[in-house]
């Protein structure tokens, strides 16, 4: 039986395009962009990996030309396209935190909520979920689309507000606006074709990637922690433990002590540590994590 044809996978091309290969690189696939070709190289030949920016992305996998790809939740409302929605990935460019499309207005103006702007002139790159937006509020406002440098059209007097995409909202603020509403909570999330979907051989690859790309997010929160403790203050010290289940412990040759081994969230190492030594821990490792499957 010949190979299958390669799956097709399309990677977000723009704003999150390194953050994309990045975590690929960290789920075991090393994609390389080359000036001579518009065809990246991946270390697999079961996969074919393709740029197209995520506004492009849905379109693409409801019609075939991409078996799957990551686009962002936005996108695939706005195109308003078929596609299976297999996961999402919370990552971005700067954060782990997903990314919101906000009304934002100039920090001295009188509107304070959308309802201030029925008739007045609202600028985004995202018309579909805009309208959308202030339809369901009963606000008949002049949307337009922005080509670009949304932020600065109600500096200069383009625009009355704008719909735009924000992660902390400093880009915003450092234009001098101010954020009056949340249109939209998004996310990057894997999608499918719904053919490609069905095929046996195709879901397995595209669950296959999944399984890995979520277990290299998973593991950028995370650490392991190895130790050697007393085997007298061992329970005092597993009292001090967080896991993803229970810590292995093993016996050493030396009767009176053990080492213990364990996955915890970074973001608790900090405080931990200090609580361990104090508790009679000794030798104690902090190691990153590439990948933790849950």
């Amino acid at each position: 039986m010949s190979d299958p044809t390669p799956l097709k996978f399309g990677i977000p091309k723009g704003s999150l395009e390194e953050a994309t290969l990045a975590l690929f690189a960290r789920s075991g696939w090393k994609i390389a962009l080359s000036r001579r070709s518009y065809f990246p190289e991946v270390n697999d030949e079961s996969l074919a990996v393709r740029l197209c920016r995520p506004q492009e992305m849905p379109g693409y996998v409801h019609e075939g030309v991409l078996d799957a790809g990551l686009t962002g939740k936005d996108w695939i409302l706005e195109s308003k396209v078929d596609v299976q929605s297999v996961s999402d990935l919370i990552y971005s460019k700067a954060s782990r935190r997903p990314a919101r499309w906000v009304l934002a207005v100039a920090g001295d103006s009188p509107y304070t909520r959308a309802e201030d702007l029925a008739g007045k002139r609202v600028a985004t790159e995202i018309m579909g979920l805009t309208r959308d937006y202030f339809a369901g509020k009963g606000v008949a406002a002049n949307i337009q689309y922005s080509w670009g440098a949304t932020e600065a059209k109600v500096v200069e007097g383009l625009a009355d507000a704008i719909v735009e995409v924000t992660e902390t909202g400093a880009t915003l603020r450092a234009h001098g606006l101010r954020i009056i509403d949340e249109v939209l909570v998004t996310n990057t999330r894997l999608i499918a074709n719904r053919t490609a979907w069905k095929d046996p051989w195709k879901r397995g690859k595209i669950e296959q990637i999944n399984l890995l790309l979520q277990g290299a997010l998973r593991a950028e929160a995370m650490v392991g922690l190895k130790m050697n403790a007393p085997s007298g203050r061992l329970d005092a010290i597993l009292n001090l433990l967080p896991s993803l289940n229970s810590p292995t412990v093993a016996r050493l040759q030396d009767a009176n002590w053990v080492s213990l081994e364990i996955v915890v969230h970074s973001d608790v190492v900090r405080e931990l540590l200090p609580r361990l030594v104090a508790a009679g821990a000794e030798g104690i490792i902090e190691y990153p994590l590439n990948k933790v499957i849950a």
